[in-house]
C-alpha cells in the first residue's frame, strides 16, 4: 500500500508539472500570435507544443482503446474533439480554434488531476482502514523466536504477540493476559481483555502484555484475510444504480456520438449551413457526451459507503446490499445469540425419580457431543469430570432434543415436542416460577424431571429495536425454536411486534416466506441470526445479517452483511449509512444528467462554447466525485 501511495504521489506531481509547462507555452503562443502575422500551419505547429505536452497521454490511451474496440470512452472522445478543433481552422471561411483546443485539453487534464486526487484520498482512507493484515509473525522454534511471514505458520504452531503488534493469525491464548484493540474489525473503541484459554483473531492490536498463542487457522483462512477478501470482492456485487449506469453509458454514448455526426452533416447538406460552424457545434456536442461523471462517481459513492460501514464494524459484501439496506422496512430476528447473550446457565433442577446431581449427570452425558449453547450449559453445570460412564448411540433429533444410551439406559433430553413424541407426561415448569428454556429428561420412557436453563437479554437489545423504528423500520419480528413463553417474555421486554416460537428450521423458513409476502412493495426484509444454524433463512431473506460474527467463518459465508461485534444497534446504523450512500449516488446521477442535457441542447443551438462543454464533462465529474467522498464521513 505504501508503494502504491508513493506511485500515486509521483503521478500527481508529474501531472502538475505537465499542466504548468503546457499553460506557460499556451500563454506564450497566444502572445506570439497577437504580435505576428504567420501562416496558419505555422501557428498550428506553435500550439501543438503545449497541446502535446498536456494531451499526449490522452491521445495515446484513446488510440489504444480504438484498437481494442472500445473507442467510445472519454479519452477517445476528447481526442477527436480537440484534434477537430485544431483542424477546423483549415476549412474555407473558418476561424482558427488553436488556443481553445489547447485550453480544452488543459482543462480536461486539470479535471482529471482533481478527480484522481479525490479518488485517491477516498481509496487510501479505506485502504488505511482495512490495513489489518500483519506482515510478520514471531514463531517459537527450538532455537528461539524467529520472525516469519504469517503465510509460513502452520496450524498448531506457537506464536508470540508482543505489545503494540498486530495479531497475525487466529488462535487460542495459552499464556499471558492483555487488552486488544479491535477497532479495525468491530469499530468498537473499548479495548477487549483476553487471558489464557480465550480465542483471539487476526487484525487486532495487542496493547499491553505479551501473549503466547496457539494458532488455529492458516493465514489465508484467518479473520483478517477473509475480511480483506470480502471487501476486495465487494465491488463485484453491483447495485441496481451501478448496473443502470453501466447499461446507460453503453447506450447513451453511441447515440450521442451518432447525433454529433448528424449535427455536423445534416444542416450543411440539407439546409445550406456553414460546415465549419456545424462541425464546431458537433465537436462541442461530442465533448459533452462523455458519461464519465456517472461512470466514476456512482461506483465511488457505493465504495465510500462500504468503507464507512467497515470502519464502524459493519462488513457489507457489495453495493447491492447497501441498496437493499436503504429500503429496509422489516427486520426479523433469531433470539439466541442475537437478542440475547447466548450464554446459558442452569438456574433450576427439578428431579422426579432421581436426585438433582444424577439428573444433571444424565443430561450432560446425553448432550456430550452437541454444540448447542444449552448443551454447553448442562456440561458446565455438572462438571463431574471423567466418571467412566459408557455413552453410545447418540442421536440428535432436529428441533426437539437428543437421545443416547448411558450405562445401558436409554436417556432422552429435550423439549415438550420430544416428550409428546415419546408419549411421556411432563410437569409444566410454569408451576415452579422459573423463566427460561426447559430441558425435560426421560429414562427408559419414564419421566425423570426437568432442568431450567436461562439466557440473558443483551443490554443494548431494547435500544436496538427502538433505533430501528426511529430509522423507519415499520415491522420487527422474532422467529425462534425456543418455547412460546420464553419468546413472549423477550419480545414483550424489547417491544418486538410479532413473535413465532417453537419453530423447527423448516418452520422458520415457512414463517419468513409469509413475512416476505406481506412486506410493503419496494421494501426489503432482513433476517438477523448467528449465520450458522440459520443459514437457510439468512439465504432466503432479502438481506442476511450475521450477528456476533467475530471470527465465525460460517457467519461470514452465510450472510450478506456481517456485524463484526455483538451489537444489534449496528443494524440501524447500517441502514442510515446505506440511505446516505444511495441518496448521494442519486444526487450525482440527476445532477450529471441534468447538466449534460442542458449543455447538449445549448451546444446543438450554438450557444455553448467549447469551454462550457468541458465543464459539463470534467467539471461535473469533479463535483460528483467530491460529493461521493461524503459517504466516507
Amino acid at each position: 500500500m505504501e508503494h502504491e501511495h508513493h506511485h500515486e504521489e509521483g503521478g500527481v506531481k508529474e501531472s502538475i508539472i505537465k499542466i504548468c509547462v503546457s499553460a506557460v507555452f499556451l500563454v506564450a503562443a497566444i502572445f506570439i500570435e497577437k504580435h505576428t502575422a504567420w501562416k496558419t500551419w505555422q501557428y498550428l505547429l506553435l500550439y501543438l507544443i503545449p497541446y502535446l505536452i498536456v494531451g499526449w497521454e490522452t491521445l495515446h490511451e484513446g488510440a489504444e482503446k480504438l484498437m481494442e474496440g472500445e473507442a467510445l470512452d472519454e479519452d477517445f472522445l476528447m481526442g477527436v474533439a480537440t484534434v477537430g478543433a485544431l483542424a477546423i481552422g483549415f476549412l474555407p471561411g473558418a476561424q482558427t480554434q488553436f488556443p481553445e483546443a489547447v485550453f480544452v485539453m488543459l482543462f480536461f487534464q486539470l479535471g482529471e488531476l482533481f478527480e484522481g486526487i479525490a479518488e485517491g484520498r477516498s481509496r487510501r482512507s479505506i485502504s488505511a482502514l482495512m490495513d489489518i493484515r500483519p506482515d510478520s509473525a514471531n514463531l517459537e522454534t527450538p532455537d528461539g523466536l524467529r520472525t516469519v511471514s504469517p503465510e509460513d505458520v502452520a496450524i498448531g504452531s506457537i506464536i508470540v504477540v508482543k505489545p503494540g503488534e498486530k495479531v497475525p493469525l487466529d488462535g487460542v491464548v495459552i499464556e499471558g493476559t492483555s487488552t486488544l484493540d479491535t477497532r479495525a474489525l468491530t469499530g468498537e473503541s473499548v479495548p477487549k481483555g483476553v487471558s489464557a484459554g480465550e480465542t483471539i483473531v487476526s487484525g487486532c492490536i495487542n496493547q499491553s502484555g505479551a501473549l503466547r498463542v496457539r494458532t488455529t487457522k492458516l493465514c489465508r483462512e484467518s479473520t483478517a484475510s477473509r475480511i480483506l477478501e470480502l471487501v476486495e470482492n465487494a465491488a463485484g456485487n453491483k447495485s441496481r444504480s451501478e448496473s443502470f449506469i453501466t447499461r446507460f453509458a453503453r447506450v447513451y454514448t453511441p447515440i450521442v456520438v451518432g447525433a454529433a455526426i448528424l449535427l455536423a452533416v445534416i444542416p450543411p447538406v440539407f439546409f445550406g449551413g456553414e460546415f465549419a460552424t456545424w462541425l464546431y457545434r458537433a465537436l462541442t456536442f461530442l465533448i459533452v457526451s462523455c458519461p464519465c461523471a456517472l461512470v466514476i462517481s456512482v461506483p465511488l459513492s457505493f465504495f465510500g459507503g462500504i468503507g464507512s460501514a467497515s470502519r464502524k464494524g459493519i462488513l457489507v459484501k457489495g453495493s447491492n446490499w447497501l441498496e437493499q439496506l436503504s429500503r429496509l422496512q422489516t427486520v426479523v430476528f433469531d433470539k439466541t445469540g442475537t437478542l440475547t447473550e447466548g450464554v446459558f446457565e442452569v438456574t433450576a433442577v427439578h428431579p422426579d425419580l432421581i436426585g438433582e446431581k444424577e439428573l444433571l449427570h444424565l443430561a450432560a452425558h446425553v448432550e456430550s457431543l452437541s454444540t448447542h449453547p444449552i448443551a454447553d450449559a448442562l456440561r458446565r453445570a455438572y462438571d463431574g469430570g471423567d466418571d467412566d460412564c459408557e455413552v453410545s448411540d447418540i442421536k440428535e433429533i432436529a428441533g426437539k432434543g437428543v437421545s443416547a444410551v448411558v450405562n445401558g439406559k436409554t436417556i432422552c433430553a429435550g423439549n415438550m415436542k420430544l416428550m409428546d413424541d415419546l408419549g411421556i407426561e411432563v410437569h409444566s415448569c410454569e408451576k415452579c416460577g422459573h423463566s427460561g428454556s426447559v430441558v425435560h429428561v426421560a429414562i427408559d420412557g419414564v419421566y425423570a424431571g426437568h432442568i431450567v436453563i436461562s439466557d440473558r437479554v443483551k443490554p443494548q437489545a431494547a435500544d436496538a429495536i427502538a433505533g430501528l423504528k426511529e430509522a423507519g423500520v415499520s415491522m420487527t419480528a422474532m422467529l425462534t425454536g425456543d418455547s412460546a413463553r420464553v419468546a413472549g417474555e423477550v419480545a414483550s421486554e424489547l417491544g418486538i411486534d410479532s413473535v413465532k416460537a417453537e419453530l423447527l428450521p423448516d418452520g422458520k423458513l415457512s414463517e419468513l416466506e409469509k413475512l416476505l409476502a406481506s412486506k410493503p412493495d419496494g421494501s426489503s426484509l432482513a433476517f438477523v441470526g448467528d449465520g450458522i444454524n440459520d443459514a437457510p433463512v439468512l439465504a432466503r431473506a432479502d438481506i442476511g445479517i450475521a450477528m456476533g460474527a467475530l471470527g465465525s467463518d460460517a457467519a461470514i459465508e452465510a450472510a450478506d452483511v456481517v456485524l463484526m461485534d455483538d451489537d444489534p444497534q449496528k443494524i440501524s446504523l447500517a441502514k442510515r449509512i446505506a440511505r446516505k450512500t444511495v441518496r448521494i449516488a442519486r444526487e450525482n446521477i440527476w445532477f450529471a444528467i441534468a447538466v449534460k442535457l442542458a449543455v447538449l441542447v445549448l451546444a446543438a443551438l450554438g450557444l455553448a462554447p467549447m469551454w462550457l462543454a468541458v465543464f459539463a464533462d470534467v467539471g461535473v465529474t469533479v463535483l460528483a466525485v467530491l460529493n461521493a467522498m461524503r459517504t466516507l464521513a
